[in-house]
């Protein structure tokens, strides 16, 4: 019989050395993506939790197309009682049919954001990066109903992204 010292242990060797989630680099997007349909005010419902996101609730993009065809990223949370927000430019990427956005923060930091999964109404979606650390799954209301939300996860699943580490964002 093992004593609760060493299963104490035991179970702390085995988080620490638990895979992280990961999505496949070579993971397809959707086949298009309607960009004027896709701007306005998406809630994040859960992630993959990012370092900068960390103690984030109320977490939300809001998207806008501009007259040149770009879009206007605005990403915000509330962080120990305040907002805080990051601004961004995304243009989507030739022969992508608009799924996927090159984002620019600041003007110098690049980032690559995939739409994986998209509702036919446009009422969720799911963005991934291509390097494989990071997802979100976004919907038009703060708490997507349940049933909608295990879909998603099961969408996920079949396409051999391990769930395990996603998770829901406090609204």
């Amino acid at each position: 019989m093992l004593r609760p010292r060493i299963l104490v242990t035991s179970h702390i060797a085995m988080s620490f050395f638990r895979k992280k989630t990961r999505i496949p680099a070579s993971l397809h997007t959707v086949e298009a993506v309607d960009v004027a349909r896709y701007c306005g005010t998406w809630y994040e419902a859960a992630s993959i939790p990012r370092k900068r996101q960390k103690r984030c609730a109320n977490t939300k993009a809001e998207y806008t197309l501009t007259p040149e065809g770009k879009v206007r990223v605005v990403n915000s949370c509330r962080r120990h009682g305040k907002t805080v927000s990051i601004k961004a430019l995304g243009s989507p990427v030739s022969g992508s049919g608009n799924a996927w956005l090159k984002v620019r923060f600041f003007g110098i930091i690049n980032a690559d954001y995939r739409v994986i999964e998209l509702a036919a109404d446009y009422s969720w979606a799911v963005v991934s990066n291509t390097t494989g650390s990071g997802l979100w799954v976004l919907s038009r209301t703060p708490y997507p109903d349940r049933t909608v939300y295990d879909g998603i996860m099961e969408k996920l699943r079949s396409r051999g992204i391990e769930t395990s580490g996603i998770e829901k964002t406090a609204q």
